[in-house]
């Protein structure tokens, strides 16, 4: 169930990611950390990205260099997924970007949607979808499922943290996506929060209660 999962191990993610689950790291170094994590992950995500040659003058001879031929969708899932586009669109300023509103009401136990908004032509394109945290995996199933109504060839989750429940879940409704991570959590506690986890995501990235 879980062969299309990468799970992101060196030891520099791994210390970084301890500021993030400390419940002392205040908001700006959260903010700073989570920027520096996305990064490992776009890499991870990008090796298999198609490139071409072209020419080019070096200040001492002419060479032929690499080009990523289609630059993927980076999608951020509001309002957490924000604080790791800025990082991800540093890796890749040639991509363009996208942002989907939804979240999971703990009244009705759903997701609902506010906001939906792709860049033109993404049929046949592939997304990373920017999820920093996959508790219960509802959020992200509702996600992908947007996303495939539009087209999109390849779609790649790019989550800080997921839960066993969570990926289990996702991965059961949609085999074919790809989830990149550091780490699975194996509790989900009453209120949808990963156990140790690091804590609602967007209440750390933007210093609110």
């Amino acid at each position: 169930m879980l062969q299309n999962l990468t799970l992101v191990k060196h030891p520099v993610i791994s210390h970084k990611l301890g500021f993030l689950r400390d419940k002392n790291t205040v908001s700006a170094e959260f903010r700073t950390v989570m920027k520096e994590i996305t990064k490992y992950l776009v890499y991870e995500a990008s090796k298999d990205l198609e490139t071409h040659l072209v020419p080019i003058e070096t200040p001492m001879a002419s060479t032929m260099v690499s080009r990523i031929s289609n630059a993927p969708i980076l999608v951020s899932v509001m309002r957490a997924g924000n604080g790791m586009l800025d990082a991800a669109m540093g890796v890749m300023p040639f991509a363009s970007a996208g942002h989907i509103g939804i979240y999971r009401d703990k009244f009705i136990k759903n997701t609902l949607e506010y906001y939906f908004k792709l860049p033109e032509d993404v049929e046949g394109r592939t997304a990373f979808l920017l999820e920093p945290l996959i508790a219960t995996g509802d959020t992200a199933i509702a996600c992908i499922d947007r996303l495939k109504q539009y087209g999109l060839k390849k779609i790649k989750v790019l989550t800080i943290l997921a839960s066993r429940q969570g990926l289990n879940e996702t991965f059961s409704l949609h085999p074919d996506v790809e989830i990149f991570t550091l780490n699975i959590e194996e509790e989900v506690d009453a209120h949808g929060y990963l156990i140790p986890g690091i804590g609602d995501a967007g209440d750390r990235l933007f210093n609110t209660d």
